[in-house]
């Protein structure tokens, strides 16, 4: 299978025209005999509303390609689009707004601020949102509500993540990505982490991504792309995504 056909992959229903619109996408880091091929001529189309996957081990090049899409890094080569804006033309305060009003992210440390509630830690990201979503709002989908006046000391790993998932959806971006969201927590919390993104998946109807080197992941997305030394070497839509809880853990 090439690369434009894995581009070409089946549209889920109703999520309308392409997101992202990625072809011939490059990344070297370094230059001569050490550089480093992280990505080479990768071609995926993402739609809005959708839930993925970037299936991979470590090194495969999923990172980067999470970076990349989030305007954390530009490309060396190709073309990246969002919604028909060249992201990889874009200067550095054309990615700062992209990264402000286009993107929530999730990473797999919670980079919470101790001395600040889950609710005000929520609060912080709503002061330079566009349109933000009310903070007890953002608490209630990730099932926090009644823990909105905890400091992270005072709330397990699985609870900090989620506030930290309530801090990125809290400006409603259009995109959530979602880098490694469980690499930290425990089969039963990541369960309850992975539910609360897909939730918001569904209810909110946001872009999601998330990385992952867990196959079994695979199964809770609309479609999966599985990434090996910097290509994309296999995808598939799933017709029926399966909920986080059915999972065989």
């Amino acid at each position: 299978m090439t690369t434009a056909d894995l581009a070409a992959q089946t549209m889920p229903a109703g999520t309308g025209a392409h997101a992202f619109e990625v072809r011939g996408l490059c990344k070297t880091y370094g230059s001569g005999p050490s550089a480093v091929q992280a990505l080479v001529g990768v071609d995926l189309d993402l739609h809005p509303g959708e839930l993925v996957v970037l299936l991979g081990a470590s090194g495969s090049g999923k990172s980067t390609l999470l970076n990349l899409l989030g305007g954390l890094d530009s490309p060396t080569a190709g073309t990246l689009r969002y919604r028909g804006w060249n992201l990889g033309q874009a200067d550095e305060a054309g990615l700062t707004r992209y990264r402000r009003d286009v993107v929530g992210f999730v990473f797999q440390f919670y980079n919470l601020i101790p001395s600040l509630t889950a609710r005000e830690n929520v609060a912080l990201i709503t002061e330079i949102a566009r349109h933000p979503m009310p903070t007890a709002e953002a608490l209630e989908l990730v099932g926090l509500t009644p823990r909105a006046e905890h400091f992270p000391a005072q709330l397990s790993g699985g609870e900090q993540q989620r506030v930290a998932i309530a801090r990125a959806i809290a400006k409603r971006p259009e995109v959530l990505l979602c880098d490694e969201p469980t690499g930290a927590l425990d089969v039963k919390t990541g369960i309850t982490v992975l539910s609360a993104v897909q939730r918001i998946n569904r209810e909110l109807g946001t872009l999601t991504v998330v990385i992952t080197h867990n196959a079994i992941l695979a199964e809770m997305a609309d479609r999966v792309f599985t990434l090996s030394d910097g290509h994309i070497h296999h995808a598939r839509t799933n017709a029926d995504p399966k909920p986080v809880e059915t999972l065989a853990w």
